[in-house]
C-alpha cells in the first residue's frame, strides 16, 4: 500500500480519455514495458504499453513465429533497441492521464509501473527500483515476466485484481477470460523456441551489425588524433574535468568554513544524487544538451530528493546558509562558488548506493563540493568521489548528525595533512563546526590516497 492511509485507497480520480470518461485509483497502471535490459480482452487504452528487444533478432523471431502481431493488437509495438522505459525513456503520458495525476496530489503517489526485463529467455530477479527513474509522475515499479506484464496492462490494476479468481476481461461472447485460459504451456514456448529461435537467425543478424546504415556512415568525421572542439557549441562542450591541472599532484586540500548544501537521510542512492532518465522541463539541466553543463545541472535534480534544510520537503531544492534563501541545488551551488565558499553534502547511512555511475561523483565536483560526511557509504562510491577529489568522511561507530547536534547551518572546517606521507586510510580526522565546537571522523581513503592527491580525474 505504499502507507497510504486507508481512507485514500479507494480514492478514485474522474477524467476523460479521447472523449471517454475514465477512472484512476490507487494500484493502477500507467505504464506496462517488455524492455531488454533484463526480462514484458484489450490493454486499458491510456496505459503507455511498449516492446525493447535487446537486438534485432528477438524481433525475428518474435515476427516469423507470428507473435509480434498479437503484441502489436495489443499496443505493445516495438519502440526501439536497448534501454527504453527503464532508464527514463517512455516518452510522455497522455495528457489526460498526466494531468489526472498532478492536479490530484494524492493520486501522483498511487501509479504504479510495470517493467518486464529479460535477457533472452530468462528472467532475472532484481530490479533497480529507484524514485523518478521511470517515469515523474510514478512511483511503484514493479519487475515481472513479459507474460505478467501483459496479463496487469489487460488488468488495469496491480491491486484489485486476484488472477486465480477473477477475470482479465471478457471475451466477444460474454464469457469471462482467466489468467489461466491464455498462460501458454511449457510445451507451447518450447515448440515456438525451437521451431523460430534458430542459429541461422543470429548468424544472419550479426554478420551485417559492423556496417551500420546509410546516415551514420555518412557523417562527416574529422582527421587528426585530437578531438577539435568547437568552442561555440551548445551541444558538446569539453569537458572542464581537467581545467587547472598542472604536472606536479596538488597535494590534499583542506575545506576551511564550508556551508552544508545538501542534508540528506538514510539511503540516498546515486540516483538520487545523479538521476539518469528524462529531464524534468523546469529543471537547470534542461536548458543544455549534452555536455558538462547538463551533469551539474542534473546534479541532486532528482524530484524525489528529500533535504532536511528544507523541512523535509520533496525536490531538488536548498537553502543558500548565508541569506537565508530557498532555491534550486543547482543555483545554490553556483551562489557559493561565485562568493568563494567551499560546499560539502551532510548524509545517513547507506550514501552512494544504487548504480556504480561515475557521474554521481562528477556532478558534485562541478557543483563544488569538497567533502561528504556520512554514517555509511557504498564501497564504489566512495571510491568515485576519491578518484575526483571529494574527501569522503564517515562518523564514528553510533554517532551520526542527530546525535552530534547538526543542523545543517554551521560552517565545516576539515583538515587534512598536506604531506602525502601523514594520511593513513581510515585514520582518524576532526572536523571543526563554527570554530568552536567539533567531532571526530574515519578517513575513508581505503587505499587510494594518491588519486586523491593528484584532484578530480
Amino acid at each position: 500500500g505504499f502507507a497510504i492511509p486507508k481512507e485514500f485507497r479507494s480514492k478514485v480520480v474522474d477524467f476523460t480519455f479521447n472523449g471517454i470518461p475514465a477512472q484512476l485509483r490507487h494500484g493502477v497502471v500507467v505504464i506496462a514495458a517488455i524492455t531488454s535490459c533484463t526480462n514484458t480482452s484489450n490493454v486499458k487504452p491510456w496505459i503507455k504499453t511498449s516492446l525493447a528487444p535487446g537486438s534485432g533478432v528477438v524481433t525475428k523471431y518474435l515476427e516469423k513465429s507470428d507473435l509480434q502481431k498479437y503484441l502489436n493488437r495489443l499496443g505493445f509495438y516495438t519502440v526501439g533497441y536497448g534501454c527504453t522505459t527503464c532508464i527514463g525513456n517512455s516518452g510522455d503520458l497522455d495528457e489526460a492521464v498526466a494531468s489526472a495525476i498532478t492536479e490530484n496530489e494524492k493520486n501522483s503517489r498511487l501509479v504504479w509501473n510495470f517493467i518486464s526485463r529479460y535477457r533472452g529467455s530468462s528472467c532475472i530477479v532484481r530490479n533497480r527500483n529507484f524514485e523518478g527513474r521511470i517515469h515523474l509522475l510514478t512511483r511503484a515499479n514493479y519487475l515481472a515476466s513479459p507474460l505478467l506484464v501483459v496479463a496487469y496492462a489487460l488488468a488495469g490494476t496491480a491491486l484489485d485484481i486476484d488472477f486465480a479468481s477473477e477475470p482479465l476481461g471478457w471475451a466477444k461472447d460474454g464469457k469471462k477470460v482467466y489468467l489461466h485460459d491464455i498462460w501458454p504451456t511449457n510445451n507451447e514456448i518450447a515448440d515456438v523456441k525451437h521451431s523460430h529461435v534458430l542459429p541461422a537467425l543470429f548468424r544472419s543478424t550479426y554478420e551485417v551489425i559492423t556496417k551500420g546504415k546509410a546516415m551514420w556512415n555518412e557523417l562527416p568525421v574529422s582527421s587528426g588524433t585530437i578531438y577539435m572542439w568547437d568552442l561555440a557549441s551548445t551541444y558538446i562542450h569539453k569537458p572542464p574535468y581537467f581545467d587547472g591541472m598542472i604536472m606536479s599532484p596538488p597535494g590534499a586540500h583542506s575545506v576551511r568554513d564550508a556551508y552544508c548544501l545538501l542534508f540528506f537521510g538514510d539511503s540516498v542512492t546515486t540516483d538520487h544524487i545523479s538521476p539518469s532518465g528524462s529531464i524534468y522541463k523546469d529543471s537547470p539541466a534542461a536548458s543544455r544538451r549534452g555536455n558538462g553543463e547538463v551533469v551539474a545541472g542534473g546534479t541532486f535534480a532528482n524530484i524525489r530528493i528529500v533535504n532536511k534544510l528544507v523541512d523535509g520537503e520533496v525536490g531538488p531544492f536548498t537553502i543558500h546558509i548565508p541569506s537565508g534563501e530557498k532555491m534550486l541545488v543547482y543555483n545554490a551551488a553556483m551562489r557559493y562558488k561565485s562568493e568563494g565558499q567551499d560546499t560539502i553534502v551532510l548524509a545517513g547511512a547507506d550514501y552512494g548506493s544504487g548504480s556504480s555511475r561515475d557521474g554521481a561523483a562528477k556532478g558534485p565536483v562541478l557543483l563544488g563540493v569538497k567533502a561528504v560526511i556520512v554514517k555509511s557509504i557504498e564501497h564504489i562510491h566512495r571510491s568515485n568521489l576519491v578518484g575526483m577529489g571529494i574527501i569522503p568522511l564517515c562518523f564514528k561507530q553510533g554517532e551520526d548528525a542527530k546525535m552530534l547536534g547538526l543542523m545543517g547551518h554551521e560552517k565545516y572546517t576539515i583538515e587534512l595533512p598536506s604531506n602525502i606521507n601523514e594520511i593513513k586510510p581510515g585514520q582518524d580526522v576532526k572536523v571543526v563546526v563554527d570554530s568552536n565546537n567539533s567531532f571526530t571522523c574515519t578517513l575513508r581513503f581505503d587505499t587510494e590516497v594518491s588519486e586523491l592527491l593528484s584532484g578530480p580525474l
